[in-house]
Protein backbone atom coordinates (compact mmCIF):
# COMPACT_ATOMS: atom_id res chain seq x y z
CA UNK A 1 0.00 0.00 0.00
CA UNK A 2 2.79 2.40 0.93
CA UNK A 3 4.54 1.63 -2.37
CA UNK A 4 1.33 2.36 -4.25
CA UNK A 5 0.81 5.65 -2.44
CA UNK A 6 4.40 6.71 -2.95
CA UNK A 7 4.07 6.10 -6.68
CA UNK A 8 0.66 7.76 -7.07
CA UNK A 9 0.71 10.75 -4.73
CA UNK A 10 3.68 12.66 -6.24
CA UNK A 11 2.32 12.79 -9.82
CA UNK A 12 -1.19 13.48 -8.50
CA UNK A 13 0.14 16.34 -6.43
CA UNK A 14 2.07 17.72 -9.39
CA UNK A 15 -1.03 17.46 -11.60
CA UNK A 16 -3.07 19.33 -8.99
CA UNK A 17 -0.52 22.12 -8.70
CA UNK A 18 -0.24 22.55 -12.48
CA UNK A 19 -4.02 22.45 -12.90
CA UNK A 20 -4.59 25.09 -10.24
CA UNK A 21 -1.89 27.31 -11.69
CA UNK A 22 -3.34 27.09 -15.20
CA UNK A 23 -6.85 27.67 -13.88
CA UNK A 24 -5.62 31.05 -12.66
CA UNK A 25 -3.36 31.66 -15.65
CA UNK A 26 -5.05 30.17 -18.75
CA UNK A 27 -3.10 32.44 -21.11
CA UNK A 28 -0.20 29.98 -20.97
CA UNK A 29 -2.24 27.43 -22.97
CA UNK A 30 -5.04 29.38 -24.61
CA UNK A 31 -5.34 32.58 -26.58
CA UNK A 32 -8.09 34.78 -25.22
CA UNK A 33 -11.23 34.36 -27.29
CA UNK A 34 -12.26 37.49 -29.14
CA UNK A 35 -15.92 38.11 -29.85
CA UNK A 36 -17.42 41.09 -31.65
CA UNK A 37 -19.34 42.13 -28.53
CA UNK A 38 -19.02 42.34 -24.75
CA UNK A 39 -22.28 42.89 -22.88
CA UNK A 40 -23.00 43.49 -19.20
CA UNK A 41 -26.69 44.34 -19.58
CA UNK A 42 -28.95 41.86 -21.37
CA UNK A 43 -32.73 42.14 -21.73
CA UNK A 44 -34.65 38.88 -21.32
CA UNK A 45 -37.47 38.71 -23.90
CA UNK A 46 -36.73 42.37 -24.54
CA UNK A 47 -37.47 43.32 -20.94
CA UNK A 48 -40.83 41.65 -20.34
CA UNK A 49 -41.34 43.35 -16.99
CA UNK A 50 -41.56 46.80 -18.56
CA UNK A 51 -43.30 46.19 -21.90
CA UNK A 52 -45.15 43.31 -23.55
CA UNK A 53 -42.54 40.61 -24.06
CA UNK A 54 -40.68 40.23 -27.37
CA UNK A 55 -42.37 43.17 -29.11
CA UNK A 56 -40.58 45.88 -31.06
CA UNK A 57 -41.75 48.32 -28.38
CA UNK A 58 -40.05 46.17 -25.72
CA UNK A 59 -36.80 45.91 -27.67
CA UNK A 60 -36.74 49.68 -28.28
CA UNK A 61 -37.42 50.39 -24.61
CA UNK A 62 -34.63 48.01 -23.60
CA UNK A 63 -32.00 49.67 -25.80
CA UNK A 64 -33.13 53.16 -24.79
CA UNK A 65 -32.65 52.14 -21.16
CA UNK A 66 -29.14 50.74 -21.37
CA UNK A 67 -29.45 47.17 -22.63
CA UNK A 68 -26.52 46.04 -24.75
CA UNK A 69 -27.95 42.70 -25.87
CA UNK A 70 -31.41 41.36 -26.63
CA UNK A 71 -32.35 37.79 -25.70
CA UNK A 72 -35.16 36.07 -27.57
CA UNK A 73 -36.57 32.81 -28.93
CA UNK A 74 -37.59 32.33 -32.55
CA UNK A 75 -40.11 30.16 -34.36
CA UNK A 76 -41.22 29.67 -37.96
CA UNK A 77 -44.69 30.45 -39.28
CA UNK A 78 -46.52 28.17 -41.70
CA UNK A 79 -45.56 30.46 -44.59
CA UNK A 80 -41.88 30.55 -43.63
CA UNK A 81 -41.40 33.77 -41.64
CA UNK A 82 -39.11 33.84 -38.59
CA UNK A 83 -40.98 35.43 -35.70
CA UNK A 84 -39.92 36.25 -32.16
CA UNK A 85 -41.88 34.38 -29.52
CA UNK A 86 -40.94 32.51 -26.38
CA UNK A 87 -43.59 29.84 -26.91
CA UNK A 88 -44.42 27.82 -30.00
CA UNK A 89 -48.00 27.51 -28.71
CA UNK A 90 -49.71 30.87 -28.42
CA UNK A 91 -52.23 30.20 -25.66
CA UNK A 92 -50.28 31.75 -22.77
CA UNK A 93 -49.34 34.85 -24.74
CA UNK A 94 -52.49 35.46 -26.80
CA UNK A 95 -55.25 33.26 -25.43
CA UNK A 96 -55.41 31.42 -28.77
CA UNK A 97 -54.54 27.72 -28.51
CA UNK A 98 -52.67 27.47 -31.81
CA UNK A 99 -49.06 26.70 -32.72
CA UNK A 100 -47.11 29.33 -34.64
CA UNK A 101 -46.12 26.69 -37.19
CA UNK A 102 -49.80 26.14 -38.03
CA UNK A 103 -50.50 29.79 -38.86
CA UNK A 104 -49.47 32.16 -41.64
CA UNK A 105 -47.87 35.44 -40.59
CA UNK A 106 -50.98 37.50 -41.29
CA UNK A 107 -53.07 35.18 -39.11
CA UNK A 108 -50.98 35.47 -35.94
CA UNK A 109 -53.15 36.82 -33.10
CA UNK A 110 -52.07 39.83 -31.01
CA UNK A 111 -50.51 39.48 -27.58
CA UNK A 112 -52.65 39.99 -24.49
CA UNK A 113 -52.38 43.48 -23.00
CA UNK A 114 -50.97 42.03 -19.79
CA UNK A 115 -48.68 39.01 -19.39
CA UNK A 116 -47.26 37.60 -16.19
CA UNK A 117 -43.49 38.01 -15.92
CA UNK A 118 -42.23 34.43 -15.76
CA UNK A 119 -39.24 35.31 -13.60
CA UNK A 120 -41.16 37.67 -11.30
CA UNK A 121 -44.11 35.54 -10.25
CA UNK A 122 -47.31 37.44 -9.54
CA UNK A 123 -46.25 40.52 -11.53
CA UNK A 124 -47.28 41.59 -15.03
CA UNK A 125 -45.65 43.90 -17.56
CA UNK A 126 -45.95 47.50 -16.40
CA UNK A 127 -47.21 48.90 -19.69
CA UNK A 128 -47.20 48.40 -23.44
CA UNK A 129 -49.32 49.25 -26.47
CA UNK A 130 -47.52 47.17 -29.11
CA UNK A 131 -49.22 43.77 -29.27
CA UNK A 132 -47.79 42.51 -32.58
CA UNK A 133 -45.64 39.40 -32.71
CA UNK A 134 -42.35 40.71 -34.08
CA UNK A 135 -40.47 39.54 -37.14
CA UNK A 136 -36.81 38.73 -36.53
CA UNK A 137 -36.03 40.64 -39.72
CA UNK A 138 -37.55 43.78 -38.22
CA UNK A 139 -35.33 43.38 -35.15
CA UNK A 140 -32.24 43.07 -37.34
CA UNK A 141 -33.26 46.07 -39.44
CA UNK A 142 -33.99 48.38 -36.52
CA UNK A 143 -31.00 47.37 -34.39
CA UNK A 144 -28.22 46.62 -36.89
CA UNK A 145 -25.38 46.78 -34.35
CA UNK A 146 -27.07 45.38 -31.26
CA UNK A 147 -26.02 41.82 -30.30
CA UNK A 148 -28.89 39.33 -30.20
CA UNK A 149 -29.06 35.94 -28.49
CA UNK A 150 -31.44 33.62 -30.34
CA UNK A 151 -32.59 30.45 -28.63
CA UNK A 152 -33.72 27.65 -30.92
CA UNK A 153 -36.01 25.21 -29.12
CA UNK A 154 -37.23 23.14 -32.06
CA UNK A 155 -35.28 20.68 -34.18
CA UNK A 156 -36.27 22.55 -37.33
CA UNK A 157 -33.49 22.89 -39.94
CA UNK A 158 -35.59 25.30 -42.01
CA UNK A 159 -35.85 27.66 -39.04
CA UNK A 160 -32.10 27.43 -38.47
CA UNK A 161 -31.39 28.15 -42.14
CA UNK A 162 -33.73 31.16 -42.17
CA UNK A 163 -32.10 32.63 -39.04
CA UNK A 164 -28.68 32.09 -40.62
CA UNK A 165 -29.79 33.69 -43.88
CA UNK A 166 -31.08 36.78 -42.07
CA UNK A 167 -27.87 37.10 -40.04
CA UNK A 168 -25.85 37.00 -43.28
CA UNK A 169 -28.17 39.36 -45.13
CA UNK A 170 -27.83 42.01 -42.43
CA UNK A 171 -24.09 41.45 -42.00
CA UNK A 172 -24.41 40.55 -38.33
CA UNK A 173 -23.18 36.97 -38.01
CA UNK A 174 -20.54 38.04 -35.48
CA UNK A 175 -23.11 39.61 -33.14
CA UNK A 176 -25.87 37.01 -33.46
CA UNK A 177 -25.57 34.18 -30.94
CA UNK A 178 -26.84 30.64 -31.40
CA UNK A 179 -28.38 29.39 -28.15
CA UNK A 180 -30.14 26.14 -27.26
CA UNK A 181 -30.32 23.84 -24.26
CA UNK A 182 -30.36 20.89 -26.66
CA UNK A 183 -26.86 19.85 -27.78
CA UNK A 184 -28.06 18.21 -31.01
CA UNK A 185 -30.02 21.30 -32.04
CA UNK A 186 -27.05 23.53 -31.28
CA UNK A 187 -24.74 21.29 -33.31
CA UNK A 188 -27.11 21.57 -36.28
CA UNK A 189 -27.19 25.35 -35.90
CA UNK A 190 -23.41 25.44 -35.94
CA UNK A 191 -23.21 23.18 -38.99
CA UNK A 192 -25.54 25.56 -40.84
CA UNK A 193 -23.59 28.65 -39.83
CA UNK A 194 -20.29 28.24 -38.03
CA UNK A 195 -19.48 31.95 -38.29
CA UNK A 196 -22.02 32.77 -35.58
CA UNK A 197 -20.84 32.48 -31.96
CA UNK A 198 -22.68 30.01 -29.74
CA UNK A 199 -23.44 29.36 -26.09
CA UNK A 200 -23.22 26.22 -23.96
CA UNK A 201 -25.93 23.59 -24.30
CA UNK A 202 -27.12 21.81 -21.16
CA UNK A 203 -24.97 18.77 -21.99
CA UNK A 204 -21.89 20.90 -22.58
CA UNK A 205 -22.57 22.82 -19.38
CA UNK A 206 -22.51 19.59 -17.38
CA UNK A 207 -19.29 18.59 -19.13
CA UNK A 208 -17.83 22.00 -18.24
CA UNK A 209 -18.50 21.32 -14.55
CA UNK A 210 -16.98 17.83 -14.76
CA UNK A 211 -13.85 19.23 -16.38
CA UNK A 212 -13.66 21.93 -13.72
CA UNK A 213 -13.99 19.55 -10.76
CA UNK A 214 -11.52 17.02 -12.17
CA UNK A 215 -8.97 19.75 -12.88
CA UNK A 216 -8.98 19.10 -16.62
CA UNK A 217 -10.65 22.34 -17.71
CA UNK A 218 -7.43 24.38 -18.04
CA UNK A 219 -6.09 21.84 -20.54
CA UNK A 220 -9.21 21.59 -22.75
CA UNK A 221 -10.13 23.93 -25.65
CA UNK A 222 -13.59 25.53 -25.38
CA UNK A 223 -15.46 26.64 -28.49
CA UNK A 224 -18.38 28.40 -26.82
CA UNK A 225 -18.38 32.18 -26.49
CA UNK A 226 -20.96 32.57 -23.71
CA UNK A 227 -22.16 30.61 -20.70
CA UNK A 228 -25.81 31.45 -19.96
CA UNK A 229 -27.03 30.02 -16.66
CA UNK A 230 -29.69 30.49 -13.99
CA UNK A 231 -28.75 32.35 -10.84
CA UNK A 232 -29.96 29.53 -8.52
CA UNK A 233 -30.99 31.86 -5.70
CA UNK A 234 -33.94 33.17 -7.75
CA UNK A 235 -35.55 29.71 -7.96
CA UNK A 236 -38.65 29.49 -5.73
CA UNK A 237 -38.33 33.23 -5.02
CA UNK A 238 -38.93 35.29 -8.15
CA UNK A 239 -39.01 32.22 -10.41
CA UNK A 240 -41.33 29.38 -9.47
CA UNK A 241 -40.88 26.34 -11.73
CA UNK A 242 -44.12 24.53 -12.48
CA UNK A 243 -43.10 21.37 -14.30
CA UNK A 244 -40.69 19.82 -11.83
CA UNK A 245 -41.04 18.92 -8.17
CA UNK A 246 -37.30 18.44 -7.72
CA UNK A 247 -36.54 22.16 -7.97
CA UNK A 248 -39.07 22.92 -5.24
CA UNK A 249 -36.78 21.29 -2.68
CA UNK A 250 -34.53 23.81 -0.93
CA UNK A 251 -31.64 21.36 -0.55
CA UNK A 252 -31.59 20.77 -4.31
CA UNK A 253 -31.33 24.51 -5.00
CA UNK A 254 -28.61 24.81 -2.36
CA UNK A 255 -26.67 21.97 -4.01
CA UNK A 256 -27.02 23.51 -7.47
CA UNK A 257 -25.88 26.86 -6.10
CA UNK A 258 -22.81 25.44 -4.38
CA UNK A 259 -21.73 23.30 -7.35
CA UNK A 260 -22.30 25.81 -10.15
CA UNK A 261 -21.71 29.29 -8.72
CA UNK A 262 -17.91 29.09 -8.49
CA UNK A 263 -16.04 32.39 -8.65
CA UNK A 264 -12.79 30.86 -9.84
CA UNK A 265 -14.63 28.98 -12.60
CA UNK A 266 -16.24 32.19 -13.85
CA UNK A 267 -12.95 34.06 -13.62
CA UNK A 268 -11.19 31.31 -15.58
CA UNK A 269 -13.83 31.52 -18.32
CA UNK A 270 -13.64 35.31 -18.40
CA UNK A 271 -9.84 35.17 -18.61
CA UNK A 272 -10.26 32.95 -21.67
CA UNK A 273 -12.64 35.46 -23.25
CA UNK A 274 -15.79 33.43 -22.52
CA UNK A 275 -18.56 35.66 -21.17
CA UNK A 276 -20.72 34.52 -18.25
CA UNK A 277 -24.35 35.72 -18.27
CA UNK A 278 -26.47 34.88 -15.22
CA UNK A 279 -30.28 35.13 -15.41
CA UNK A 280 -32.95 36.23 -14.75
CA UNK A 281 -32.13 38.89 -12.15
CA UNK A 282 -35.13 41.10 -11.38
CA UNK A 283 -34.16 42.41 -7.95
CA UNK A 284 -31.22 44.60 -6.96
CA UNK A 285 -29.96 41.98 -4.52
CA UNK A 286 -29.88 39.36 -7.28
CA UNK A 287 -28.08 41.69 -9.69
CA UNK A 288 -25.51 42.35 -6.98
CA UNK A 289 -25.15 38.63 -6.23
CA UNK A 290 -24.55 37.84 -9.91
CA UNK A 291 -21.85 40.48 -10.36
CA UNK A 292 -20.24 39.54 -7.03
CA UNK A 293 -19.91 35.96 -8.29
CA UNK A 294 -17.98 37.20 -11.30
CA UNK A 295 -20.69 37.28 -13.97
CA UNK A 296 -19.60 39.42 -16.89
CA UNK A 297 -23.23 40.09 -17.76
CA UNK A 298 -26.66 39.99 -16.15
CA UNK A 299 -29.95 39.20 -17.86
CA UNK A 300 -33.12 40.90 -16.63
CA UNK A 301 -36.79 41.55 -17.38
CA UNK A 302 -36.33 45.11 -16.10
CA UNK A 303 -33.70 46.91 -18.20
CA UNK A 304 -34.22 50.23 -16.41
CA UNK A 305 -33.59 48.58 -13.03
CA UNK A 306 -30.39 46.94 -14.28
CA UNK A 307 -29.14 50.09 -15.99
CA UNK A 308 -29.71 52.12 -12.83
CA UNK A 309 -27.87 49.54 -10.74
CA UNK A 310 -24.89 49.44 -13.10
CA UNK A 311 -24.73 53.22 -13.33
CA UNK A 312 -24.71 53.66 -9.55
CA UNK A 313 -22.16 50.89 -8.98
CA UNK A 314 -19.91 51.26 -12.03
CA UNK A 315 -16.98 52.72 -10.06
CA UNK A 316 -16.52 49.30 -8.49
CA UNK A 317 -16.94 47.33 -11.68
CA UNK A 318 -14.00 45.92 -13.67
CA UNK A 319 -12.56 48.27 -16.30
CA UNK A 320 -13.71 46.09 -19.21
CA UNK A 321 -17.33 46.34 -18.04
CA UNK A 322 -17.06 50.14 -17.81
CA UNK A 323 -15.79 50.17 -21.40
CA UNK A 324 -18.78 48.02 -22.34
CA UNK A 325 -21.16 50.66 -21.02
CA UNK A 326 -19.40 53.39 -23.00
CA UNK A 327 -19.72 51.26 -26.13
CA UNK A 328 -23.42 50.73 -25.41
CA UNK A 329 -24.00 54.49 -25.28
CA UNK A 330 -22.64 54.71 -28.82
CA UNK A 331 -24.62 51.77 -30.21
CA UNK A 332 -27.84 53.10 -28.69
CA UNK A 333 -27.85 55.63 -31.52
CA UNK A 334 -28.68 52.70 -33.82
CA UNK A 335 -32.35 52.90 -32.89
CA UNK A 336 -32.48 56.41 -34.30
CA UNK A 337 -31.28 55.15 -37.68
CA UNK A 338 -33.62 52.26 -38.57
CA UNK A 339 -33.30 50.82 -42.05
CA UNK A 340 -37.05 50.51 -42.29
CA UNK A 341 -39.34 47.77 -41.10
CA UNK A 342 -40.85 45.17 -43.38
CA UNK A 343 -44.54 45.44 -44.14
CA UNK A 344 -47.01 42.93 -42.78
CA UNK A 345 -50.70 42.54 -42.16
CA UNK A 346 -51.88 43.49 -38.66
Amino acid sequence: MSVFLSSVLPPLGLYTLISRYLLKNPHHLHRKKKTAFYCTQISHRGGSGEKIENTMEAFTNAIENGSQMLEMDCHLTKDGHVVVSHDENLKRQTGVDKDISSLNLEDLPPYKERLEVTFNAGHENKSGTDRKIALLEDVFRKFPKIPVSIEIKEDNPQLMREVSTLARRYDREGITLWASEDAEILNKCRSINGAMPYSFSKKRGILLLLLYYTGLLPFVPVGESILQFYLPRIINRTYKPENTKVLKKSWVISLIDKTTMRKNLFKHLADRGIQVHLFVCNKNEDIKAAFDLGATGVMTDYPTLLSTYVRTHESGRPQQQQHSRTSALRTRADIARPRGESTRAN
